[in-house]
């Protein structure tokens, strides 16, 4: 059973930082690309940034140079930090397996404001 549990959201001011982690189990981890999306509210969930199983990223053209996806092959666990956050980041926070890509976690709040 695929399970991904993110975490690490928050309120940040404009210009703050955060990090979150998505812990993924019931897959072959290292083997899969991993994307964090992000949905705001009445909007459609968009992709943010991927990272492959060999490590090579790629990120929406909004987020680039301020957001860096990473990941950690013996924790299971994949990364997205996140700084100069503005409040057009505020979204729910989700990630997402290229072999299971119907399953999803619960997300994980960002909320940028003052």
């Amino acid at each position: 059973q695929v399970q991904l549990v993110e975490s690490g959201g928050g309120l940040v001011q404009p210009g703050g930082s955060l990090r979150l982690s998505c812990a993924a189990s019931g897959i072959i981890f290292s083997r899969n690309d991993m994307t964090w999306y992000r949905q705001a509210p009445g909007k459609q969930r968009e992709w943010v940034a991927t990272i492959t199983s060999s490590s090579t990223t790629n990120y929406r053209d909004s987020v680039k140079g301020r957001f860096t996806i990473s990941r950690d092959n013996a924790k299971n666990t994949v990364y997205l930090q996140m700084n100069s956050l503005k409040p057009e980041d505020t979204a729910v926070y989700y990630c997402n397996a290229f072999s299971h890509s119907d399953s999803w976690g619960q997300g994980t709040q960002v909320t940028v404001s003052l």
